[in-house]
């Protein structure tokens, strides 16, 4: 059976791109609302014991009732309203996690929509591995650190933030792009071994290279996070070098691919990936896409001082991708999040 499957028209100038756009539109209700919010230095990890670290900073976006206004953030111009009030009742939350070097911006368009749709979305800026920060970025003990920051959010939103009395804590989804995905899969129960993945490491001389091929890399803390019910996980970084590594997944999982990869995320390891997974993953390849199409598309300022995350190979629209990948998103969360 092949697992991967090319995503019908969901190239620059696909035909088949229309109908999703329409279902998307149809899905899409409110506008999102915006905040800061930042989580303090050494706040614990629910009931895991090994939470601590460094404070950091995570945009929320939320439904919103009132009409979306431009704000300027950072590099884009976001559609939204800030400090919007929610309604009573409770929401469904994703939390999204970036890739080397992003930032709670990466993937906005995206956040934008689940919250036009009426999710609560959280993402944070990885401390020591974002675009504000990149101390730690060379280091396997800031990768280590990974979903440890996604749980100190998450039990940030759930016991000491002002948003905790509109999550409904039984519906937890999360999306992460590339160390973000490996992230989510360390979550989900999938146990790393970066010395037998074979990961390609362009400059063996750089630190986190050598701990990558330190056998003693595998070993953990790794820990799950049972609370987090579906999972989206694009082009991820993939340090599962075999089924036993991913035994312990349980979630559903909708599993993104580009075609070309980039960035030491090879198609043929996220192939690989989708063969071991022990649940049926929805799995999709983006034809023409590399790795960096999952990113939110850029504006005219950053594509010219960011050209290699920003640019695309000739005849991929970025832009055209995201209406409907944003909608495949949406229904596969709302599908297993239960949102009617």
């Amino acid at each position: 059976m092949k697992l991967y499957r090319p995503l019908s028209g969901i190239h620059a100038g696909g035909k088949a791109v229309a109908a999703l756009l329409l279902w998307g539109t149809a899905l899409c209700a409110q506008a999102a609302g915006l905040r800061t919010i930042e989580i303090p230095a050494q706040a614990q990890a629910q009931g895991q014991g090994q939470g601590q670290g460094p404070a950091f900073k995570a945009l929320v976006w939320s439904p919103c009732a009132q009409a979306a206004q431009a704000l300027p953030v950072g590099p884009f111009v976001l559609q939204g309203v800030r400090d919007c009030p929610l309604s009573p009742g409770t929401h469904p939350l994703v939390l999204v996690s970036h890739g080397h070097a992003g930032s709670a911006l990466s993937h906005h368009d995206t956040a934008q929509a689940l919250a036009d749709a009426g999710f609560i979305v959280a993402a944070l800026n990885h401390p020591g591995d974002s675009a504000t920060d990149m101390a730690g970025s060379g280091d396997m003990a800031t990768l280590r650190r990974r979903p440890a920051d996604v749980r100190r959010l998450l039990d940030h939103l759930l016991q000491h933030a002002s948003l905790a009395a509109h999550i409904d804590a039984r519906r937890v989804g999360f999306f992460g792009f590339s160390r973000g995905g490996f992230t989510g899969l360390v979550l989900a129960g999938a146990r790393p071994d970066f010395a037998r993945a074979g990961l390609p490491c362009p400059d063996v001389s750089a630190p986190l290279c050598a701990q990558m091929r330190d056998p003693r890399s595998a070993t953990g803390p790794w820990v799950a996070d049972g609370r987090f019910k579906a999972l989206v996980i694009a082009d991820p970084l993939n340090a599962f070098p075999g089924p036993q590594s991913l035994a312990g997944v349980r979630a559903p999982l909708q599993l993104w691919s580009s075609q070309w990869g980039g960035d030491g995320v090879l198609p043929e390891q996220v192939a690989a990936l989708a063969r071991y997974l022990p649940v049926r993953a929805q799995v999709q390849v983006v034809e023409g896409a590399a790795h960096f199409a999952f990113l939110a598309p850029c504006p005219q300022a950053l594509a010219q001082a960011q050209p290699d995350i920003c640019n695309d190979r000739p005849g991929f629209s970025r832009a055209i991708f995201h209406q409907a990948f944003n909608a495949q998103v949406l229904a596969f969360l709302r599908q297993h999040l239960a949102l009617h």
